[in-house]
This record gives C-alpha cells, structure tokens and sequence, in this order.
C-alpha cells in the first residue's frame, strides 16, 4: 500500500493515551463460540505509526471527562463499568470456569421482563446483562482505564477543533455502540457523544455528529435522538441485510419529540462501493448545514473498506479521502474521533487518508473560488447560503420570502454574486 507524503498532516494535532492499549478483550464469544478479537491494542499503533510518519502532532488528553460523561450515561453504567473487573475476579469465575474476562450470559430483555420492574441482580455475571447487550463485548482489568482515555482524547479534541486547531482523537476503545444505559459492538463509553457535549457546554448552541463508521452508531442515535441541539447522521450497511446492530439504523428513524428532523440514517446495499457511500455523506453534510449547525464531530470508522474484515461495503482510499474533503467543505470547527477499523495492515493508511482528504478540503475552502462554490451548492440546494449570517432566516422571514435571503435556481446567492 502507498503511504502518505512526508509532512502531509503537519498541522493535524492528534490527541492519544497510552492507557488506550490497556484494554485487551482476549476474545470475542460469537455464536456462543470464542473467537479471537478484532477490536485489540495493536489498532493504535497502526493508526500512530502513519500519522507520525505523515508529520502530525501528538498531545495527551488535558481533561478529565467524568463530567461529560454523566451528560451522556447514567451514574449506574459508570459505576458498573469501573467496577466489573474487579468483581469478577472476586467472584472466582477464573477459578470456577477459567473466564478471566465479564462476558454475560443473560438479558433482562422485555421478553423475559414482561412489564415486571428491571432489579438489580445479585450474581456478577447475571448483572453484565443488565449493562452490556451482547456477547462480544468483554469487560476485561485494563477496560475502565482504556474507555476513560478514550473519551478523553474526544473531549482534548472537542477543545483543540474549538480553538482553531485540527483535531483528531485516537480513541480506543471506540464508541458509537454505547447508549446511555449500556454498552456493546466493542464500545463502552460513547467518545463521539462526549466531544459533541463538550462543545455544546462551550456555548454552541447545535453541534453535528456525522458517521461514516461502516455500522450505525445506535448508541449516539439513542443518546441524541429527542434532543434538537445535536444532529446525528449516519450512513453505514443496511442492518436489515443482517449487519449490527441489527435492530435499529433504519431510514424512517428521524428523531422523536423537539429531535423530530435531527436524526439521519442512510442505510447501503452490501458491496455499494465509493459512489453510494460519498453520496450519504454529502446528504448528511447538506442537512446538517442546512439545520444550522456551529461544530462537526465526524465518528470517523474506516471499516467500511475492501479489506475490513466486518463490513461488505468495498469503500475505497480513494472514496475515504473524498469523504473527508466533503465534510470539511463544511467550514466548520471539527473533532475527529476514532470509530471502527480492523485490518491492521491498511488501518493506519485509511484513516490517514480521511485525515489528508479533510486537509485538502480546509485548504480548498479558503481560495475565494472555491468558498463561492460551495456557497452556490448550499443555497441551490436547500434555500440556505453559507454566510454565517445567514444560517437561520431572520424572525418572521423565510428564505423564499425575502429579496437579499432567496437563492436563485442557478448561479451565486445575492451577496455572494454581488
């Protein structure tokens, strides 16, 4: 595989812990059958060594993100995770049954429930149901250190992409799969949702988070999705053609209550390859611009590439860089945060690629031609231009109403054309 230029990422700050690799899951029980691990250490070196090599920056997080975290989890999942480890080894299940790793084997669901209320269950490995959903997700001595790292390499970039800086968090574990109440698909802490939060708690009043992992991000869809200050927008494989996280990722999911309007799931055919992927991704740029949103988070998963191992989409290098030239046409503060990816050998290169693709597009978008292009695009398409005075329509006006706000049907909005 090619790799990237020398100094290509130069101005790219990218925020690790090396308390990230402390989490080693040891396996995956799948089908009730141990299997080895895709979600492992060796990811952040994959992904380290290239960036470095590219030029990019390193800093450690700066912030302790327990108070973002109770914004997006309940007090019990955190307390749960912090402890399980140790609870487990109390319990002598590594003695009993050689498990050395939390793996639960029931679920409180509401088949079983049936109305009656969820109480908490007095067995270490009877309570994992309650927190994690499936059986994939182990809980392992190093995971409450790795997932507290994780988010808060995503708050440390929050803030660098709030202060100019372009900004992308290693985080690992990932952790789009996490909800407010549990965890599972390898994630126990939601990242995306806290560096999304830490903006909002900087005075930005809508904040989007756009997901290009290869699987939908039911955790932060669930975490967000009655909230009209956080768009979340995803495209990723059609869980009705049998991918995870099977139950939820589907079109008509559109945000609940004040939400209503705030959430986007564009489901893709197995094998739809670069044109379909680049597609959803512009849609998911266009509404989040048109929603008025002030910072990007981009859940940044490269699983969905030929060679991953746990998606059929067939994206190329090529279509990941393009991706991140889409979203950075956006103009807006970004966060970048580590999602999926699993085939180790082009791991580093993918994301690399995403990185050096929004890179292009930052610089493009500073040559006077290009920023009115993109402009005409906007208001052709949806009414809004990019002026960011004119992101929301004035009270009591609407775009099509008003002379100086109507973009016409071809060409450069008003002011934009002069």
């Amino acid at each position: 595989m090619t790799s990237m230029p020398d100094g290509s990422l130069a101005r790219l700050v990218v925020v690790t812990d090396p308390a990230t690799r402390a989490h080693r899951p040891g396996a995956e029980i799948w089908l009730g059958v141990r299997t080895p691990g895709t979600e492992v250490p060796e990811r952040v070196d994959a992904i380290l060594d290239v960036l470095t090599a590219a030029g990019a920056q390193v800093q450690a997080p700066e912030r302790d993100p327990s108070d973002l975290l109770l914004r997006i989890h309940s007090r019990e999942l955190l307390d749960w995770l912090a402890s399980a480890a140790e609870r487990w080894e109390a319990g002598g299940y590594v003695e009993a049954v050689g498990q050395d790793r939390v793996v639960p084997y029931v679920f409180p669901t509401a088949a079983m429930l049936q109305g009656l209320p969820l109480r908490p269950a007095a067995a270490t490995h009877a309570e994992a149901g309650r927190f994690c959903y499936d059986t994939m997700t182990l809980v392992g001595p190093g995971t409450w250190e790795a997932a507290l790292a994780s988010a808060a390499t995503a708050a440390t970039a929050a803030r660098l992409a709030l202060a100019g800086r372009p900004a992308y968090a290693l985080s690992r574990p990932p952790g789009h799969h996490a909800t407010r109440d549990g965890f599972g698909g390898s994630c126990y802490l939601n990242n995306a949702g806290v560096a999304a939060t830490a903006m909002r708690e900087a005075g930005l009043e809508r904040v989007a988070i756009i997901d290009i992992d290869a699987h939908h991000g039911n955790g932060t869809q669930a975490i967000f999705y009655d909230r009209a200050d956080v768009f979340y927008g995803s495209v990723h494989v059609d869980p009705g053609r049998g991918w995870f996280p099977h139950f939820m990722g589907f079109a008509d999911e559109v945000g609940s209550g004040a939400g209503e309007g705030w959430n986007r799931n564009i489901p893709l055919e197995p094998g739809s390859g670069d044109d379909a992927f680049l597609a959803g991704v512009a849609e998911l740029c266009a509404q989040a611009s048109a929603l008025g949103v002030q910072a990007l988070v981009v859940s940044l998963g490269v699983d969905a590439a030929e060679l991953d191992p746990e998606s059929p989409l067939r994206v190329s290098r090529g279509g990941f860089s393009a991706a991140g030239r889409l979203l950075a046409e956006m103009g807006l503060p970004t966060a970048l945060v580590q999602e999926g990816g699993y085939h180790l050998e082009t791991l580093g290169l993918l994301v690399a690629d995403v990185l050096g693709g929004f890179r292009v597009g930052r610089v493009a978008r500073r040559t006077p031609l290009v920023r009115a292009q993109q402009r005409s695009r906007l208001c052709t398409k949806c009414y809004i231009c990019a002026h960011a005075d004119h992101r929301r329509p004035r009270p009591a006006q609407s775009h099509r109403d008003s002379a100086r706000w109507r973009a016409p049907r071809r060409g450069l909005c008003r002011d934009v054309a002069g």
